[in-house]
């Protein structure tokens, strides 16, 4: 499969563009559960982690530049100990998943946080969302048991 020139494979080189949050929503909230119909949340979150395969990030701080250079939202640890993290997600963009009942809205990002930090613990990761609808915000679970490493 051919890689994508659109993508620079430098995230920090992202130009600063506009982009149509219709468009954006109109792919991510429409045509997306249109195409993959009841198996949409599982295919996201294996998607989320694929992309994090195609792009490992090193740190948390490169991890918070990726989902804001992806439009993802602002991304922040609130907690963290030896088995795991939670972030918190805010931006605009997603305050309509918020509110809505949809539970795959959140599944890439998802995805993508458990396989960043699964290849930074090099252990088993899972990430569980919990969306905030009082505040507008995501909250992400990433879990790891780190006798479970891999190797």
């Amino acid at each position: 499969m051919k890689e994508s020139t659109v993508i620079s494979d430098d995230i920090n080189a992202v130009e600063p563009r506009t982009i149509s949050i219709f468009g954006y929503e109109l792919i991510r909230e429409i045509l997306l559960p249109e195409i993959l119909g009841k198996d949409t949340p599982e295919i996201l979150y294996w998607a989320g982690k694929r992309l994090a395969r195609k792009f490992p990030l090193a740190d948390y701080e490169q991890l918070t530049e990726f989902f804001a250079n992806a439009s993802w939202g602002q991304l922040e640890i609130k907690k963290e100990n030896k088995s795991e993290i939670e972030f918190e997600l805010t931006s605009p963009l997603i305050i309509s998943r918020v509110k809505s009942k949809a539970e795959y809205f959140f599944q890439l990002e998802a995805g993508f946080l458990a396989q960043q930090i699964e290849l930074q613990k090099n252990a088993i990761t899972e990430t569980f969302e919990h969306p905030v609808k009082k505040s507008n915000k995501v909250m992400f679970t990433v879990k790891w048991d780190s006798k479970d490493l891999i190797g």
